[in-house]
């Protein structure tokens, strides 16, 4: 597992655009310094000066294995304290322009192991003292390893700081790190050595743009050269002169370079050509150049040697410059000689353009490597994780993902400052994610302890109440409550759960002690109701009506509780007498419904034919409408869910249809009974005729 805050690395500078073509440089005599490539050489807060300014970021933990109540510490982590040190040194503002061409060559290799196992002030000191020791333009790789190894040392001390407050119960978004008056002194320094560095820069550039205009005076003087009175000795011996100061004039600003060289060169050639310099002092001076252009030549071909291909690139870079200040060749040399340099310099620039295609297919597959593993860890971060096994297996491939992401070099520099951004961005939404869930769960803990407390509690509250069925079906609730919390930690869990046992233990038995002593009640009251049933049995009903069966009813629930075993049995007989019982007396009062309704018929024709059918009508109307609520009543009984108590719903309901149909039954046999005597009345009114 890896420990909280692992580090990553800052996005490393890397090579620049592919330098210029060396051979279209060095086909063109007038020709400009070929521009060189950034090397990945340059310190990795070089590039930061064209980012914009980071925001402060949340640290980076790897969540902890965790038991029941405590998470476990991890002791495996992935180191990218450099990488971290390098974008808190960005942060903090200590940024650096690109390495200039004067620093590149003035500079010298920072070795790492100078500033390792320095404290902050001694890296401090070493940085004062190579302020004032050295030329700024030597120092610069220098100050950016310094810098990475004192901010490794800042954010050690920022990390335990932070733990510390979080450790005494701070916020973590509250924390502030505090004021270090080392951190102070570093800046000043930087500050200096800032100012100083565009000091140097400035006056560089003050300089070759005074060299331009001692050069364009040199060219100027060759021009007066063409056409002078003077003796030939004395031209040549200027000529000489001048040439000599050209070459011991510095360089120019860049966008000189070419024009000023065809001009200069051009001059050159006018004044070979307009003097006619006696052939012994042509030929030496020929012969001069000739020598330096073919040890040229042999150098630019030894170059193909250089171990370092960016190396023998830069060399090129300056022997093309020693070529342009070397004079003409005999002209039957010429043209070999410049086609002898040209192929070495091919050579070397497609080495170097090589090594670059090279370098760039290797960043682009490690950008397409790193991406890759981005989308892992933010597919780790998406997980629904809710269980700390789920969360441990998580944090394992995360770690793997990290090592992973190690051992992969640079992605193309204009992509390596976003894909580690997202990278890290995935990590931090990961283990912050994981923080938050094992100080939920801590929580969760305290608070199902305190839920369970409280059930304690009110259990202890019922051990001594009388109220069985109340109280029992409060402990039971209780018990169900106490499955439905979750765990406690593992120091309370034994503790709390025989406190709760014990009080409905207590309970029970009171219980089971008082229910023993009224299981003689119970049988007695099992005889009473028996008796009852076989008084029911017997009972006509016809006399007494409903107020007989009430009566029943009233009795039977003074008779107390039953034995459990025959609860059911003598209940279902119970329910089925009072059935019978209603059945019987439902059939006695239809009998007696239709002897008076065949008495109403007789009063209904005494009053006209109107009556009657106004009577038949209310009768179908209600026949209509007794078969629509049975029809409503049948459709609802598809509805009722298979649960427990719909069945007994359903038998109610079935009741209460079968009870509309007698009625119905009954309605339909009163208009008969009005149909008949009105066609056997109308029958006999046919015969009188």
């Amino acid at each position: 597992m890896a420990t909280e805050n692992p580090t990553f690395h800052a996005p490393e500078e890397h090579v620049g655009p592919q330098a210029d073509d060396v051979l279209n440089a060095a086909s063109d005599p007038g020709a400009g310094n070929v521009e060189t490539a950034e090397t990945s050489d340059t310190a990795p807060g070089s590039s930061a000066a064209d980012a914009p300014a980071r925001a402060k970021r949340p640290r980076i933990r790897v969540g902890t294995a965790e038991s029941v109540e405590e998470p476990a510490e991890e002791t495996e982590k992935v180191d990218f304290s450099e990488e971290d040190a390098a974008l808190a040194a960005c942060d903090a503002g200590l940024e650096i322009e690109g390495e200039t061409a004067e620093e590149a060559a003035a500079a010298r290799p920072a070795a790492d192991e100078k500033f390792a196992g320095r404290s902050k002030e001694e890296l401090v000191g070493l940085f004062a003292r190579m302020l004032e020791e050295q030329p700024v333009q030597a120092i610069r790789r220098e100050v950016e390893a310094l810098k990475i190894a004192f901010y490794r040392l800042r954010r050690a001390e920022v990390e335990a700081a932070r733990r510390a407050f979080l450790e005494s119960g701070g916020a973590e978004e509250a924390f502030e790190a505090p004021v270090d008056g080392v951190e102070v002194q570093l800046k000043e320094l930087f500050k200096e050595y800032r100012r100083r560095r565009d000091e140097f820069i400035a006056s560089l550039e003050a300089e070759k743009e005074k060299n331009l205009q001692v050069k364009l005076g040199i060219i100027e003087e060759l021009k007066e050269l063409v056409g002078s009175d003077e003796t030939l000795n004395h031209t040549f011996n200027r000529f000489r002169e001048l040439q000599n100061r050209w070459k011991e004039t510095g360089i120019v600003p860049q966008a000189n370079v070419k024009d000023l060289w065809e001009t200069y060169n051009l001059h050159v050639e006018n004044f070979y050509n307009f003097i006619k310099i006696n052939k012994e002092l042509r030929d030496l001076d020929l012969k001069k150049n000739y020598e330096q252009k073919v040890a040229l030549c042999e150098q630019a071909e030894a170059l193909v040697l250089e171990p370092s291909v960016v190396e023998a690139f830069h060399k090129l870079q300056k022997l093309h410059d020693e070529w342009r200040e070397t004079g003409p060749v005999a002209n039957e040399f010429k043209e070999a000689l410049w086609e002898r340099f040209r192929e070495a310099s091919t050579r070397i620039n497609k080495q170097h353009q090589e090594h670059f295609d090279a370098l760039k297919s290797e960043q682009l597959k490690n950008l397409g490597l790193k991406t890759e593993l981005c989308v892992a860890a933010e597919e780790l971060t998406a997980q629904p994780l809710t269980a700390r096994k789920e969360w441990n297996r998580a944090s394992e491939r995360l770690l793997e993902i990290q090592k992973t992401w190690k051992t992969i070099g640079f992605a193309p520099k204009k992509d390596n400052n976003r894909i580690y951004e997202r990278f890290r961005a995935a990590c931090d939404r990961f283990f912050d994610a994981k923080r938050r869930f094992y100080a939920g769960v801590k929580a969760e803990l305290d608070h199902n302890l305190q839920l369970k407390n409280e059930l304690c509690e009110a259990a202890e509250a019922l051990v001594n109440s009388e109220e069985w069925k109340k109280a029992t079906d409060e402990l039971i609730a209780l018990q169900n409550r106490w499955k439905e919390i979750g765990a406690v930690s593992r120091r309370h869990s034994d503790a709390v759960w025989k406190r709760f046992r014990a009080a409905c233990d207590r309970f029970f038995e009171r219980k089971s002690t008082h229910f023993a002593s009224v299981d003689g009640e119970h049988e007695t009251n099992l005889q009473k109701k028996l008796a009852l049933l076989a008084e029911m049995e017997a009972a006509d009903v016809t006399k007494g009506g409903y107020e007989v069966i009430r009566d029943f009813q009233r009795r039977w629930g003074e008779i107390g509780f039953v034995p459990i075993k025959q609860k059911d049995a003598i209940q279902k007989r119970y329910k089925a007498v009072v059935d019978n019982l209603f059945d019987t007396l439902r059939g006695t009062e239809r009998d007696r419904s239709m002897n008076r309704f065949r008495e109403r018929i007789s009063t209904l024709r005494a009053s006209g034919d109107r009556r009657v059918r106004s009577e038949r009508e209310k009768l179908a109307n209600r026949v209509r409408q007794l078969e629509q609520e049975a029809a409503v009543l049948e459709n609802n009984i598809g509805f009722f869910g298979r649960s427990k108590g719909a069945e007994a719903l359903i038998a109610d309901v079935r009741s209460k249809i079968a009870r509309l149909h007698d009625e119905i039954a009954a309605t339909v046999e009163k208009i008969r009974l009005l149909d008949c005597r009105e066609a056997g009345e109308q029958q006999n009114e046919n015969i009188d005729k």
